[in-house]
């Protein structure tokens, strides 16, 4: 295989199981004259793996407005430079993403060497809807920000992506159960490809249920069903639960009301007038009628 030079070759690595290296990856890896790593040291342990030994640069999320002139005026110079990240392909909820983007503006060639994606592995073995779908990447870390985000997918009819770490994944899930509502179908996938690879299916009420007495461990990608247009109509206890539950995380009852009627076929009034007979801290709450 010929290296082209002035090239940037964007190569997918593994996401945890070594043996889904390609054959075309090793070989790139073997022939530009550098590799642009994440961490160097994560992907000197790959390289060692497979007796690679070219040279590394260092660009990350922390260095990579200093690299990025650099990397570029190597390329320019005809150098070819081989793209990756820490697991999976490049660029994708990746600093890369910067870099391809230079490249393209400067009129660099880049070459995409297709490897492992979390996204699309998790996503194959599922079992919900696969023909659309909207990757979300990592939610924001604060919690404002985070439930902002959600509250703009909540009618996304899409089936829905999402990366989380292991110590944010509780905060996650009850911001999705009440945001999206306790009944959405979502798969867990944790440790993709790697011993302990496991996936875990049920609802959005029943996962924040499970993860609250089970402590969460690896990397997750977390799948959630998309928005049905024709939303089931709830019992008025079922309603009360909800708007229960709603009400516990802080929501006020007009809140509430507003965020299940998004996933009922009822009007907020109607779920306004019922969460008036919930008990709560306050029964005294000043809401303009005209807004429901």
């Amino acid at each position: 295989m010929d290296i082209q030079a002035g090239t940037l070759y964007v190569v997918g690595t593994p996401i945890g199981n070594l043996e889904d290296m390609t054959f075309r990856a090793i070989e790139i890896l073997r022939k530009v004259d550098a590799i642009a790593a994440e961490d160097t040291r994560h992907t000197g342990k790959l390289l060692q793996h497979f007796q690679i030994t070219t040279p590394q640069i260092s660009y990350h999320d922390h260095n990579r407005h200093s690299r990025l002139s650099d990397l570029i005026q190597r390329l320019q110079q005809g150098k070819a430079i081989a793209l990756v990240s820490d697991a999976g392909m490049p660029a994708i909820s990746d600093p890369g993403y910067e870099l391809v983007k230079a490249c393209v503006e400067s009129g660099i060639t880049v070459m995409p060497i297709p490897g492992a994606s979390a996204v699309i592995t998790a996503l194959s073995a599922t079992g919900l809807p696969t023909d659309r779908f909207a990757f979300e990447g990592f939610l924001p870390a604060k919690g404002q920000e985070r439930r902002d985000r959600l509250e703009s997918i909540q009618t996304e009819p899409r089936t829905l992506v999402f990366y989380e770490a292991p110590h944010r994944l509780r905060q996650t899930l009850q911001d999705l159960r009440a945001i999206l509502g306790g009944e959405r179908a979502i798969v867990l996938a944790r440790e993709l490809t790697k011993l302990h690879e496991q996936f875990w299916r049920g609802t959005l009420a029943e996962a924040e249920a499970h993860y609250r007495t089970h402590h969460p461990q690896g990397e997750f990608t977390v799948v959630v069903s998309g928005y049905k247009t024709e939303q089931p109509l709830l019992s008025e206890s079922a309603l009360k639960v909800e708007l229960q539950y709603l009400i516990h995380q802080g929501l006020s009852r007009s809140q509430a009301s507003r965020q299940l009627a998004q996933q009922t076929s009822l009007s907020r009034r109607q779920i306004y007038q019922l969460a008036l007979t919930i008990p709560g801290d306050s029964d005294v709450e000043i809401v303009d009628e005209d807004s429901l």
